[in-house]
């Protein structure tokens, strides 16, 4: 690992956005201990102090976990129901051992204006990008996707062939997040069955997910998807043990 060199920034601001950028990069994953104090001092010629109030953001942002004579970890994404993982359907697929395939159904730019404050909160003047597809296993209709991306956060996401290129698989292994959200009803397919090939009234799993990922600024949403999967497609599982 491999720090970048100091800028002209004040000294702990440089300090806490160096180790932010390796966290929110991926080269340092949840769990793994940062540099301990004495060598974020050698290396910015700098006191205790001025380490330690850049570690203090860093834990108050909620990057990183400070454990008494450990040292500080970086802090696992938080989700909000901590039984559920960020689900990739095309590996759920083909977990299954079956073919997996995907119908990209509609793409746009939308102006903040036009994004929902109940999906996303865009800045004034942001964009985010709507992906509508609908995801296949051995050609029969998995589920149907919604998907905004906020163009903000993810720019790199607006070049991206998402006829080819699963938005879910995409966004899980090129873009780190920091928070979740899952919520999860059982509805009705209602107009939508006709896209899963089933009747209005048929029995659908709705999982409904937000992410954000932490900046200098706060928190920024980095995407909000609805999935919808025919009841016997789909299932959730989780394992608990006793304290």
């Amino acid at each position: 690992m491999t720090l970048a060199e100091p800028g002209p920034a004040p000294l702990h601001q440089r300090i806490r956005a160096d180790i932010e950028g390796l966290i929110l990069s991926g080269t340092l994953r949840p769990g793994e201990r940062i540099p301990v104090e004495h060598e974020l001092m050698a290396r910015y010629g700098c006191a205790r102090m001025t380490v330690n109030k850049a570690l203090s953001a860093l834990a108050d942002a909620g990057l990183i976990e400070r454990r008494k004579r450990a040292g500080s970890f970086v802090s696992s994404p938080k989700i909000h129901m901590a039984a559920l993982a960020i689900p990739d359907i095309q590996a759920e697929i083909v977990g299954r051992g079956m073919d997996y395939g995907m119908e990209l159904l509609h793409r746009a730019l939308l102006p903040a204006a036009e994004v929902a404050a109940d999906r996303m909160v865009l800045k004034r003047g942001g964009r985010a990008l709507l992906l509508r597809c609908r995801h296949l296993a051995d050609g029969t209709p998995f589920a149907l996707e919604e998907r905004l991306i906020n163009l903000a956060a993810v720019p790199e996401a607006e070049g991206v062939d998402f006829s080819t290129v699963p938005p879910g698989s995409w966004l899980l292994s090129h873009v780190p997040w920091t928070e979740a959200e899952h919520r999860i009803a059982a509805i009705q397919a209602g107009a939508d069955g006709a896209a899963l090939g089933l009747a209005q009234e048929a029995a659908c799993l709705l999982l409904d997910r937000r992410t954000w990922r932490q900046t200098p600024t706060g928190p920024a949403p980095v995407t909000a998807v609805r999935q919808l999967f025919p009841g016997a497609m789909f299932d959730l599982v989780a394992r608990f043990s006793g304290g």
